[in-house]
């Protein structure tokens, strides 16, 4: 009798997609993440009402008020695990090598997600709403896609650094007056290898060398660390913020400001579809929304650079130097050695 009953509830698990071997899951999940038919997104809605939610795996506190809008319009709960860039990658590969396969969609920066990428952890996502973003979003193997760009700006306290003494470009940060004013984070080493393939790197080396020898430069773990110090003027100018940092502090009344100082440097955050992600219908439904405008929208409302080509926004209309995500996992160890060397260790 036991052995009637389990056969009866095994063939009814299989038959609501629960009881799936994981390569038949994942032939699904490349079924409806490839699928370009006219109905589409009805199919992808009709998939989802089997499902049991997403869970979300992301580093970017703005992805919260994108899940409350998704869930709103769709029904579908969300299931988010918030941690740094690095643990979002660490967490994921573990569970891979563990058989573990409950996360459904991943939100990290571009290199975290690439490396993702190299560990065959993610799935290619077909969809028109990709012709709707900026070239630098959407890589050859569109196993991630890029929300918003991170760009990187200095901050300045307004009541600590008058606007006559800003500085226009890196070199001007080697004048004394900086003595003692200047701040930076403490794991920038992407944004600082790809300043310095701009600048020349011996040149952009030498100007480091500089600034550090000169006028000395703290380093602080965490952007938003860094910038909360420039509004309190503990820190008077720091030079590696992401460009919503002083604009959210500042509408809350901090004396700060962001500063772009050419040539600016940015990177993706980006969203990927687990290759075996358990819920892949609502997943590659809110993969969609958070690059269709509307989801893209509640992101600018919060002072992001969207991906977007539709929502213009004065950083993105720069011309901005993107940061190489392959070449930043290659070049890694080298990177953070010089960024260390340079700036952290004097």
């Amino acid at each position: 009798m036991k052995n009637v009953l389990f056969t009866v509830v095994a063939r009814a698990l299989v038959m609501t997609g629960l009881a799936c071997s994981p390569a038949v899951a994942q032939d699904r999940v490349e079924e409806l993440a490839t699928y370009q038919g006219p109905d589409r997104q009805a199919r992808l809605i009709e998939a989802a009402k089997k499902e049991n939610g997403i869970t979300i795996y992301h580093a970017y506190p703005a992805l919260t008020n994108v899940m409350a809008a998704f869930t709103k319009k769709y029904g579908i709960k969300t299931r988010p695990w918030r941690a740094g860039s690095e643990a979002v990658l660490q967490r994921l590969t573990t569970e891979a090598r563990g058989n573990r396969f409950e996360v459904d969609i991943v939100q990290n920066n571009a290199p975290e997600n690439e490396a993702a990428h190299r560990e065959k952890l993610l799935q290619a996502v077909r969809t028109p709403l990709t012709d709707d973003l900026i070239p630098q979003a959407v890589p050859a193997h569109r196993e991630w896609v890029g929300i918003t760009l991170d760009v990187w700006v200095a901050a300045y306290n307004t009541t600590k650094v008058k606007e006559s003494e800003l500085p226009k470009r890196y070199e001007d940060l080697q004048d004394p007056r900086w003595k003692g004013r200047l701040g930076i984070e403490a794991n920038n080493h992407g944004w600082y290898g790809t300043l310095l393939s701009e600048l020349g790197e011996q040149r952009g080396r030498e100007i480091f060398n500089n600034i550090v020898a000169t006028n000395g430069i703290s380093a602080r773990k965490g952007h938003s660390l860094l910038t909360t110090m420039v509004g309190s003027g503990e820190v008077p100018l720091a030079l590696t913020v992401y460009n919503w940092n002083p604009e959210q502090l500042a509408a809350k009344g901090a004396p700060i400001k962001g500063l772009p100082i050419d040539p600016v440097i940015a990177q993706p955050s980006t969203v990927a579809l687990m290759k075996k992600a358990p819920n892949p219908a609502s997943a590659i439904l809110f993969y969609e929304f958070v690059i269709s405008e509307e989801g893209q929208r509640i992101m600018q409302g919060m002072s992001y650079v969207t991906t977007h080509k539709r929502l213009e926004h004065p950083l993105r209309n720069a011309s901005l130097k993107f940061v190489d995500p392959a070449k930043a996992l290659d070049m890694q160890a080298v990177w953070l050695a010089d960024f260390e060397k340079t700036i952290l260790k004097k």
